[in-house]
């Protein structure tokens, strides 16, 4: 609630800010006639509009969660991103066009020395308000704020041409308010693209942050009777929920409650270092006798298959005769299902007495 609250205040006075910025860069571009200058102004509503939608998110992301939505609606952070990115990208859009208009009728704008200070003030508040929403983002997690933040500095930098376009034409009275709209406005919506690729992304799940997986990886492998990590999925339900499943491979011969406190133990520790709430499946493992022949004639006959990244879950039952493991393929393998069934048939014609179930498995970690 905390780091909510924070970024709703950070937002409210993003608000303030562009705000005002708006007022004054309006009213300047309108008296000068400087459409470089008013698309400027256009560009801080615009994030403004965004500080209102990141507001309007957050707020709507703290609900409880319910029957239909039963791990909240942390997401919505993520949609609201991609409003701001509608929003900035139709700004952009209408800039570009005004911007061609000017360089094809072009009208020489009238700056003061009024005038040229208020922007060049305002590339200044631009530049360390980004900087401080920037380094807010960061330490809250907030993509938004983050997205904002470099919005803002390099909002900065437009600014700053529009300064220098200003002054030229003070000097030498040389027009090019068209030309910098354009780079304005080309600005404008690349920003754009960037926030909404990023939101859709987070909405559609992408990989996981690699750093985190690394870490989740290493704190279940601490444990001395965990054998391997395997099948671990990161899901995440907004900025600051993340849900996790793995399966851990355990000797056989361990006791369903050495499992169960073993299971416990590494779920209360992952939550503790990582911040992740992770759910425990177990692969047993015998690796003696005839289940040690079979894994090396299996693990023989992968090398045949340069695809296969990895096997794991590998079980003997002799009692019922089956044997199961997992196979991960290369994403780029489009043949998996036939060499897995060629695989099956090179097991079975060796160990005919034995079901073999091989498991396609995803490449989740």
């Amino acid at each position: 609630m905390k780091r909510e609250k924070e970024i709703i205040k950070v937002s409210i006075f993003g608000v303030i800010v562009n705000l005002i910025l708006v007022g004054f860069k309006a009213t300047v571009g309108l008296i000068a006639g400087s459409i470089s200058i008013v698309l400027d102004a256009v560009n801080n509503l615009t994030d403004a509009m965004s500080s209102v939608v990141t507001i309007i998110g957050v707020r709507l992301s703290q609900k409880r969660p319910d029957a239909k939505h039963p791990f909240g609606y942390g997401r919505i952070e993520y949609f609201s991103a991609l409003v701001v990115a509608i929003i900035v990208l139709a700004a952009g859009l209408v800039a570009f066009k005004e911007s061609i208009e000017k360089i094809i009728t072009p009208e020489e704008a009238d700056y003061s020395v009024i005038s040229l200070v208020i922007v060049g003030i305002a590339v200044i508040v631009k530049f360390f308000f980004g900087r401080y929403v920037k380094n807010k983002g960061e330490k809250l997690n907030s993509g938004s704020l983050r997205a904002s933040g470099i919005d803002a500095i390099s909002d900065a930098a437009l600014s700053l041409s529009v300064l220098i376009g200003a002054l030229i034409s003070f000097f030498w009275h040389v027009s090019l308010e068209g030309y910098i709209g354009v780079i304005i406005a080309i600005a404008i919506i690349k920003t754009a693209i960037e926030i909404l690729i990023d939101a859709v992304n987070d909405l559609i799940g992408t990989e996981t942050d690699a750093e985190l997986r690394l870490k989740l990886k290493k704190t279940i492998d601490s444990f001395d009777d965990v054998q391997g990590v395997y099948d671990l999925a990161l899901h995440n339900y907004g900025p600051n929920k993340k849900i996790a499943t793995a399966h851990i491979q355990v000797a056989d011969e361990l006791r369903t409650k050495e499992i169960h406190h073993l299971s416990r133990q590494i779920e209360i520790k992952v939550f503790e270092k990582c911040g992740v709430i992770l759910t425990i499946g177990v692969y047993a493992a015998n690796d003696s006798g005839l289940a040690k022949k079979m894994r090396s004639f299996v693990e023989e006959t992968l090398k045949d298959y340069p695809t296969i990244k990895q096997m794991h879950g590998f079980y003997l039952d002799e009692e019922y005769k089956v044997l199961t493991f997992d196979l991960i393929f290369d994403f780029n393998e489009r043949e998996a299902e036939e060499k897995t069934k060629e695989i099956r048939r090179k097991i079975k014609k060796r160990y005919p007495d034995y079901a073999v179930y091989i498991i396609l498995d995803t490449d989740l970690l």
